[in-house]
């Protein structure tokens, strides 16, 4: 009940392939690549505010949207 030997490991990566297909697998680890280098990047980039930088500037550019200030009633 401890560990599995190869064997086991290969009947599964044959029923999981049969399951899937190859292309349903490769769309997968292809997504999961993605997503790890966006997170190490999103990592190095540490906490600049380059990103929240430009979110305030696209916001002023936009016509449509309203500037104001909430203040609290005392």
């Amino acid at each position: 009940m401890g560990s599995f030997s190869i064997w086991h490991w290969l009947i599964v990566l044959v029923i999981v392939v049969m399951v899937f297909g190859t292309k349903k697998l490769k769309n997968v680890g292809t997504d999961l690549g993605a997503a790890v280098k966006g997170f190490k990047d999103g990592m190095k980039d540490g906490g600049t505010a380059e990103g929240t930088q430009q979110v305030t500037n696209a916001a002023h550019t936009d016509a449509n949207t309203v500037d104001v200030e909430a203040k609290n009633k005392s």
